[in-house]
Parts: structure tokens; sequence; C-alpha cells
């Protein structure tokens, strides 16, 4: 993985510093061992995710990635003290790979610094300077990262290049015999992709031996040192990804680079913009790696199988094939071998030794007697003749009859034509599952190939309750007495409709009609979705009761000598009912604007705009569990390729459409 150098972090700060300032730290997700993803909100709405890894990357990211169920301790530890904290400052630590995000928290500092070199690591810091939590935990020659210690920085690896004269370069010359290369990253303390840029610049061949530089060539140097800090000191950067012949991503930089003229570039507005779409295609193809090399073990295996069971396969076939000549040989000289066999026996029973019976046997054959000419030995102890007839040298049994010797051929041809038919389902078997691995490759490598679903820019009405009515009006309503107070003080127009089921603490749902006269469809459906969102859902009530007024009949002040509690309206004269509404919302799945997004709202509105949804009604089925269920179903009913992509959609967005965070799927 292309690690980012100083002279990056150097861009990244500068452009973090300008985008991040002042934003709100929302939340903090922990992805994976060394990966945080920091969701940012500034006043008015606008988003920003950051994406932090350890000793890797860190940068702005339009993706979204999947978050565990459960955050680890260290997230947890963050979110205690950074959410809902300001950030104040992002700034580079001297020209290292460190970058500091300066928080503003409960009314004091904090430091999180992100520590880009080696393994990495991420160190949360008090005002005091000590180290609250870190995710490694470790002690070194120099330092200690421990929790409680006093934070210190790791010592400086290298000169500032900023800082170096023309004079300092003549280091590089005095170091000898090793090649510009090594001597520049000794020297400056950079990493080798912008020492190659360096000297690329400088048109000098990076292999030379430092002794034998001209004092033209370190002016060069110098010089094209000088022009590198200038691009990133300017602000006037062009961010740019360099590609092969072959398509493949080859580094990002935030300026052109002179050592890769060579290549195709695709340009970005911002550095981090770069580093984002670079990233993520890394990250997916380091993932399509894996599942390959897996999948070639799997198939390398299997392979392996497959021959030993091919081998088995031809032996079984092979020994059936010789048993049962056997048999068949024997049959075929049945009366000559029973002669063989009785005279041995009656031989040895009338006090003859073995050896005079096999001298004897031996004699004859030499005269080419039968049936001595098929003698070819005889085992004593086990009681075993060996023969040699038809080609073919076997073993029988003298306790035996040469039919019984037979038939005990012919048994352990049917075991062998057993065995290898065995064999041949297995093989089959194997070779089905290496061409299932094959064939799944490709598919698997496909969708792995995916990148993680863009972030679809969200509508100013989202950060409430909300949905468009099957006459297209738009409906938002309240998810606490903030949201509340901000409908009707900011988003409330004369000529809109207010609505609030009749129960104690339920939301205000404001009917958005554009001066319109909106259908009894749409304010039967507004009234439904009021209803549905009020504690009626939570106390599992089957229908309720839901009013609607009009902006008139809304006062923001209490009557003279009252009281009226914080979110509280007054409602002036006559409400208009509308009587036991059911409870019942419908999520379902919906493209709007070439983006797959979840929707949620009264059945009869989510029906007409969805590509499929789920109807659920109060339960006790918990939030976590009812939106895994809610997302299996809209997969297994869309589109292969739709499917995929909803399963990139977080449990989330769907999580936020269940009232009262329970309910179970209707069976309507």
């Amino acid at each position: 993985m292309n690690k980012l150098s100083s002279f990056d972090i150097a861009v990244i700060s500068r452009e973090l510093e300008v985008s991040l300032k002042d934003f709100r730290i929302n939340n903090i997700y922990q992805l994976n061992e060394k990966t945080l993803l920091l969701n940012l909100r500034k006043p008015g709405g606008k988003r920003i995710d950051l994406l932090v890894e350890a000793g890797v990357e860190i940068h702005t990211t339009l993706y979204v990635f999947e978050k565990p169920p459960k955050p680890p301790d260290f997230c947890m530890a963050l979110r205690k003290y950074l959410r809902g904290g300001w950030v104040k400052a992002v700034r580079q630590h001297d020209f290292e790979r460190i970058i500091e995000l300066i928080v503003e928290s409960r009314d004091e500092e904090y430091r999180l610094i992100i520590e880009l070199f080696s393994e990495g690591n991420i160190i949360l810091v008090n005002p005091e300077g000590r180290i609250l939590h870190a995710l490694v935990y470790k002690r070194m020659k120099d330092r200690n990262i421990i929790r409680g210690e006093t934070f210190k920085y790791p010592p400086i690896r290298g000169r500032n290049p900023s800082e170096i004269s023309r004079r300092d370069l003549e280091k590089i010359r005095e170091i000898g015999h090793i090649s510009v290369i090594r001597s520049l990253v000794r020297v400056l303390g950079i990493g080798g992709k912008y020492a190659e840029e360096i000297l690329a610049r400088a048109d000098i061949n990076k292999d030379k031996l430092s002794s034998e530089l001209k004092d033209e060539e370190l002016d060069s140097i110098y010089e094209s040192l000088q022009d590198l800090l200038s691009e990133i000191q300017s602000g006037k950067w062009k961010p740019t990804v360099f590609v092969n012949e072959d398509g493949e991503w080859i580094d990002v930089a935030p300026v052109e680079m002179k050592k890769y003229s060579r290549l195709k570039l695709i340009h970005f507005e911002t550095f981090n913009q770069a580093l984002d779409e670079f990233y993520t295609k890394k990250i997916v193809k380091r993932k399509t790696s894996g599942i390959e090399e897996e999948i070639k073990r799997q198939i390398f295996k299997l392979e392996r199988i497959l021959k030993y069971q091919k081998d088995i396969l031809q032996k079984s076939l092979e020994q059936a094939e010789i048993y049962r000549r056997i048999g068949e040989a024997i049959y075929l000289h049945l009366n000559e071998i029973q002669f063989l066999l009785r005279r041995i026996m009656d031989e040895k029973r009338s006090g003859k030794d073995w050896k005079g019976i096999v001298d004897k046997i031996l004699k004859e054959k030499a005269e080419m007697r039968t049936p001595a000419i098929y003698f070819e030995d005889l085992d004593s102890e086990n009681m075993m003749l060996r023969v040699s007839i038809e080609g073919l040298k076997f073993d029988l049994n003298l306790r035996d009859s040469a039919q019984r010797n037979a038939s005990q051929y012919y048994e352990k041809a049917k075991k062998a034509e057993k065995k290898a038919k065995g064999a041949a389902e297995a093989l089959k078997q194997t070779e089905a599952r290496i061409e299932e691995l094959k064939r799944g490759r490709e598919e698997t490598v496909k969708h792995v190939l995916e990148k993680p679903l863009k972030a679809r820019k969200k509508e100013w009405y989202e950060k409430f309750r909300w949905f468009y009515s099957s006459d297209s009006f738009l409906v938002i309503g309240g998810r606490d007495k903030a949201q509340n107070n901000l409908i009707i003080r900011r988003y409330m127009e004369p000529h809109d409709l207010i609505f609030h089921a009749e129960v104690v603490g339920a939301p205000f749902v404001l009917l958005k009609t554009e001066g319109k006269s909106p259908p009894e469809n749409t304010i039967y459906e507004a009234a439904q979705f009021a209803g549905a969102y009020s504690r009626a859902w939570r106390e599992r009530l089957g229908s309720v009761d839901v009013y609607w007024v009009r902006p008139s009949q809304v006062s923001l002040s209490p009557p003279s000598g009252e009281y009226l509690p914080k979110g509280a309206f007054m409602i002036y004269g006559s409400r208009n009912y509308i009587r036991n509404i059911p409870l019942e919302i419908s999520i379902g799945v919906a493209r709007r604007n070439n983006h797959l997004q979840i929707i949620g709202g009264p059945p009869t509105a989510i029906s007409k705009q969805a590509l499929t949804y789920v109807k659920i009604v109060p339960g006790d089925e918990a939030s976590s569990r009812l939106s895994k269920r809610i997302k299996e179903i809209l997969m297994k009913a869309l589109p292969e390729e739709e499917g995929r992509i909803l399963q990139k959609i977080p449990l989330e967005e769907i999580q936020k459409f269940i009232p009262s965070g329970k309910g179970s799927i209707s069976r309507d």
C-alpha cells in the first residue's frame, strides 16, 4: 500500500484545515483495527466524512463504509471525549508524517494525533499534554505511548526540506560510494518517491554514485528541491493519479511528477478527492487479491485431491480387471489347478516334508508336465501356492478348493469395482467443485471490485422524518422537541398544514403545500405519518386519532400569564380530526436521481414510489434485528445488480424509518 510522504501530508493538512475547521464531530466509527471514520457536520447541515488509517492514509471520503455493530473500546473512548466537539485546527507537526486535529470539547482543547509513519498510531492527548487513549500502547527507546504519561513526539527523522541550504547538499557528495538516491533520502529525510522526483527534475540518474556528483549537479538538485517546495507551499496544486498502460493506478500526488511523465494522468479538484479515489481502489484491489489467493489455495488443494482420486480410480479399475482375469483363468484350468492343490495337500498329509513336495513338482515342471508347469513358489508358513497361468501370477490358498479360490478373486474384483465407482463419484464432485470455484472466482472478484457506495448528497429535509405523498407533496416531521421547534419556526409557511396525533409528546408534522390544495389522500397519509411516529406506536395501539390545523392557528407564545414548555405551541380554533387511523408504515427502496434510496412512510405513498417495500406494524422486535430482516427481504425482491447496491447501504438508513426503535413485519 502506497504510504503518504511529508510532502503529501503538508498538502493534506492545509486542505483539511480549510474544509474541517469549525465542523462538529457528530460521531466516530472504527471500521477495523487501524481505521477510523469521523462523521463531521457544520451548522446548516453540510456533512464531511474523514477516513483515517494509522500508518497509511488520511483524507475526506465520499464513500459509505460498513460500520461494525459494536464499536471497540478505543472508538468508545474517542466518542466519550470528542463527540460533539468542534475542530479548531488541523496541522502537520514539523513537516513530519504526523497530523493533529485540535478539537474543542467541553470547554477544553484535545489533540487527536495521527501518526502516519511505520505501523502508525492514533493518540488522544488531553489539555495537559497527557495521553488519554491510544490505538496502540507501547514502550520504545526514545518515548512511551502509555496512558497517563506525557505525550512526546518521535525524534525528528530528517531535516525540514524548506530549511535545507545549498551548502547542506554537500553532504550528499561526502557520503561517498552509494547511489545519489540513497544519499538524498538520508540527507533530506524524505521518502524515495519525492527524492526520485527531485532527481528527475534535475535530470540526474538516481543510480549515479554520490561521490561523482559535480557542483553544477548539486546546484540542479537544490533548484529542483526549491521548485518542488514552491509548488507544495503555493497552494496551486494539481492533484493527480498516475495510471500505467495496463490501466493500473500506480501512484497519487498533489502535483504532476516528472518521474511519471510517460504515464497517463487523471486530475482531481482536490488532493483529498484524489486520495479518496486512489486508496478506495487500492483497498478493493487488496481485498480482491486476498479473495483470489484464497480461491487459488482451495483449487490447488482440490486438484491434489483430484489427482489422488484419479490414482485410486485407475488402480481400482486395474485391480478389478486383474482379479476378474485371475478368476476366469482359474475356471479355464479348474481341474488342473484342483489336481495340483489336492496333490500337494495329500502328499503333506502322508508325511512328506515341504521341500520334498516342491522338489518333485519342480522336476515335473522341468519335464513340462501339466499341471506342474503352473508352479512358481510355495509359502508353507501361510499355506499359499503361487502359480503362473495365462500370463498371470497369483496366489492360491492351499486350504481351499480351486473353485473357492476363483470365487474369492471374483469377490475381490467386485470390491475393487465398488471402490472404483465410489472414487468416480467423488472425482465428479471434486471436478464440479473446482469448476464452481473457477466460475465463482470471476463473479466474486467482479463483486468485490465494485467500489464502496458513494455517499448520496442528502436533501435539506432528510434531517427530519419525511416522505413524499402519493400526490408528490413533501411531508416532514420532527424527531425531537428541537426539530419540532425548527419545523414550526423556520419551515412552516402560510399555506401549509400542521398535523398532530392526539397523544402526549407526539411530533409536529408539516405538509408542505407550495400553495396548492392537497387531495384528501395526501391529508390522510400525512395524518397516518403523524400517528405512526407518535407514542401510540411504542404503546402498540392499533389506531390513533390525528388532527390538522392551519399555520394561522399555531402560536409560539403562551396566553398572558401562562407558561409554555420548550418545543410546545398553542393551537387556537377548531381542529380537523381524522379518526381511527391504523398504525402502519412501509419501508422500501426507490430510485431517485440515479441512486437507490431507502424511503419510508404510509403504505399507500410508498407503494407508488418504491421498487419493492415491506410493511411494518407496532411490535417488540428491536430495530437492529428488524432492519436486517427488512434489508434481506428487499434484496431478494430486487434484481441481482440492484440487490448488490442495496447490500452496501448502511442498516441505519432503514432503522431511522422504524418508529420508536421497535416493530414487526406485517403479515398482510
